[in-house]
């Protein structure tokens, strides 16, 4: 008989089993489903990054600075201009046409005559909104049109295009002759890498794990009716290419119903996503070899899964399931996987203080350290269960019928919590690392709102304004700023200080200016400079904010310098009692001054760090759905295959309370232990990633818990749901058999 008829019975076998096969095949079907699904997702996420990245590429200026390019009949003016709303950033840009046949922007048909804006359809929403009260009037009321598709990066980005003139004598200002041009590989921080790398790591682990227990549903009811087709000739190899086959209609039913869970999601998933990575709908679609490959794998893996579990198993007639020799777990070829998993992840950790973190060497060493780490607590799982209930002593009537059941057979429900060990160490790691990206960003942040391009005197008078205080920037090869010792703290903490005193700026990568030290300045008459001693009271501070001065001084410190002291800027104290003051203040400053900017210090990361919290939340929430599916099928499954079990001792006597406790138990055990491996394996990395960033080395005991707690929660609900099914099968109608 030719192979493929083998594997064409199996799947006969998989779709003719009557209800209980329809059940084993949807069971099976469903789970591999759902991770189809999310692999999926995961193939079209750089399909529409992608395509937000060459919009925002066919956007992007060909220009030189107006100083340096003479104009054309075709060349347009632009100065870009950033503002905010709440923890959203605006992006827009002056635009001044010279000529008569002006180049256009991507999404835009006409230039806007000086005053009139084109709006992206997000930004009109927003200031047709009532959120939007203190954002109305910020730039022009004259509104004359809507920013196309085209040009938008994707459907939430607030940015707009406002008419403007006089732009050639802006010092800032582009002459742009096309658009089209490549972007700046500014490349992303070492930081959010290597956070993406462990996001990525975190959500494929466990959908992995989930498929394979969805593949091995059923297989206690499969090798009987294998046994069956022994008994009528069959021989060892082809019942493995017949419970191949079986296994196969699963997994292309799966593929099936993956398909559609994921076309289903394709529809909505636009809306979740934060405005900084925001995409329209017709671009999440796979990549067509990433999808291929997922087509070709899951039914491959699956059929390499059935085989593999086969090995252990021997088939004969008459219903007789032979198993060998039951052997204890070693320990000591699984720890490998851990050794190398730590020495991938010091190649990035070797790389520590490069802008993107060693490249895509260490990015990939990263990945594949992560993998092996998580791969190595998948397998010491196994272990340490069945080491534990070796060791257990005899309790209550549930808790000894459980803890015989795992010293039976303990790797079904080692094979079902290691999805959640590694999805609560992947959660853990994730929030420790986050956490502490998310401190040290926030690290030095300022009470105080800085103000800049603006002319003090009227700023004082605002509603929401408490406070104001000038500061002056003196210019040379190092920028000095000048003012009181009140507004001194908003670049570093200064603990004392008194007029007349100077503090220099100390960072890892740069040592700090000495007391003797010479500073060169820009002076007050044009182009003459003015040599300044640092006095011999000069303080070093440490600062985190990379873009800030590199000297602080008090007045009386440069009274009677002969410095520029033309560019001012307030530092200003709002009012927190009023509601939106910071974007009243940004409104007000815009209408004085377009290109003024209003920055502050409370919220200067507050953008970056809200996208990547929803990003987290949703990389959590959907691994908790995984492991609440991956259980609820494994347990329904192992109920269905005890079914006559359960309803003989019932028949005997026992409780269905007891039952309902065994069954607890049975999960309760596999579940502690794997939670405390996932804490100590979780925190571990999570320390481990803390020093790759260069961020302070901490443990957040209270997160910890927290995530631990819900994983816990997450398998009590679906030991819950499975009870209905429990008492239904604990009947007299459980005792039938054919």
């Amino acid at each position: 008989m030719p192979w493929w008829r083998d594997i064409i019975l199996g799947v006969r076998l998989s779709v003719g089993g009557g209800r209980a096969g329809w059940s084993r095949l949807a069971l099976i079907a469903g789970g591999v489903g759902v991770g189809v699904a999310v692999l999926l997702v995961a193939t079209a996420i750089p399909s529409a990054m992608s395509a937000r990245e060459g919009r925002m590429a066919d956007r992007h200026p060909v220009s030189q600075m107006v100083g340096e390019s003479t104009p054309t009949d075709s060349s347009v003016i632009i100065q870009a201009i950033r503002s905010d709303f709440r923890a959203s950033a605006v992006e827009g840009r002056l635009i001044q046409p010279e000529g008569g046949d002006p180049v256009l922007p991507p999404g835009v048909d006409r230039i806007p005559a000086p005053g009139e804006i084109l709006l992206s359809p997000a930004l009109a929403r927003l200031m047709d909104s009532e959120d939007g009260e203190a954002l109305r009037g910020r730039w022009s009321d004259d509104i004359v049109g809507e920013i196309g598709e085209e040009g938008l990066s994707g459907p939430k980005e607030l940015t707009f295009y406002l008419g403007a003139d006089g732009l050639e004598k802006k010092e800032f200002a582009d002459r742009v002759t096309a658009f089209g041009g490549a972007q700046p590989g500014a490349g992303a921080e070492a930081a959010w890498l290597v956070l993406g790398m462990l996001a990525a790591v975190v959500v494929l682990m466990p959908v992995v794990i989930f498929i394979i227990t969805a593949i091995r549903v059923g297989g206690e009811a499969r090798d009987r009716r294998l046994a069956a087709v022994r008994l009528v000739g069959a021989d060892v190899g082809m019942t493995r290419r017949i419970a191949a086959g079986e296994t196969l209609a699963g997994a292309v039913l799966g593929l099936l119903v993956g398909g559609a869970l994921f076309a289903f999601v394709a529809r909505f998933i636009h809306q979740v996503v934060p405005a900084e990575l925001s995409f329209f709908p017709g671009e999440f679609r796979p990549v067509p070899l990433y999808a291929a490959l997922v087509l070709i794998l899951v039914p491959v893996a699956s059929v390499l899964v059935t085989v593999s579990a086969m090995q252990r198993v021997v088939v004969e007639p008459l219903g007789v399931v032979r198993r060998g020799v039951a052997r204890s777990r070693r320990l000591w070829w699984r720890l490998p996987l851990i050794v190398v998993g730590l020495g991938l992840i010091a190649v990035p950790w070797s790389s520590r203080g490069s802008d993107d973190g060693g490249g895509n060497v260490a990015m990939a060493a990263l990945a594949a350290g992560l993998v092996s780490l998580f791969t190595g607590v998948v397998l010491i799982l196994p272990w340490l269960v069945e080491a534990t209930v070796r060791r257990m002593r005899p309790g209550g009537v549930a808790r000894q019928l459980a803890v015989r059941r795992l010293q039976l057979e303990s790797g079904t429900a080692s094979r079902a919590v290691s999805g959640i060990a590694v999805s609560v160490a992947g959660l853990i790691a994730l929030h420790g690392a986050f956490g502490a990206v998310g401190q040290q960003l926030s690290e030095g942040e300022s009470p105080w709102t800085e103000v800049t391009g603006a002319q003090e005197g009227w700023v004082e008078d605002l509603p929401a304004v408490q406070d104001a205080h000038p500061v002056v920037n003196a210019w040379g090869p190092v920028r000095v700023v000048i003012g009181s010792c009140a507004v001194l703290t908003h670049w570093a903490p200064v603990d004392s200080c008194q007029d007349g005193d100077v503090f220099t700026i100390e960072r890892d990568d740069s040592p700090a200016l000495a007391a003797g030290d010479t500073v060169e300045l820009s002076g007050a008459d044009e182009g003459t400079d003015v040599r300044w001693a640092l006095p011999s009271t000069t303080r070093a501070v440490a600062s985190t904010d990379w873009w800030g001065p590199q000297v602080l001084a008090t007045p009386g410190a440069v009274d009677g310098l002969a410095i520029d002291r033309s560019d001012v800027d307030l530092l200003v104290a709002l009012d927190p009692s009023v509601p939106d003051a910071i974007d009243h203040l940004r409104t007000a400053v815009s209408q004085h001054s377009v290109t003024a900017r209003v920055e502050s210090g409370s919220a200067r990361y507050e953008g970056a760090m809200s996208t990547a919290q929803q990003v987290l939340m949703g990389v959590s929430i959907a691994i908790l759905v995984m492991i609440g599916a991956s259980l609820l099928v494994n347990m329904l499954e192992q109920l269905r295959e005890r079914r006559q079990l359960l309803a003989v001792l019932l028949a005997f006597g026992t409780r269905r309370s007891t039952l309902s406790g065994s069954v607890l138990y049975q999960v309760a055990i596999p579940v502690v232990l794997g939670v405390a491996l996932a804490v100590i394996t979780g925190t571990g990395i999570s320390m481990i990633l803390q020093s790759v960033l260069e961020t302070p080395v901490q443990v957040d005991v209270g997160g910890i818990a927290a995530t631990a707690g819900v994983g816990v929660a997450v398998v009590l609900l679906a030991t819950a749901a499975t009870l209905p099914l429990l008492w239904r099968l604990t009947s007299a109608a459980g005792l039938r058999t054919e």
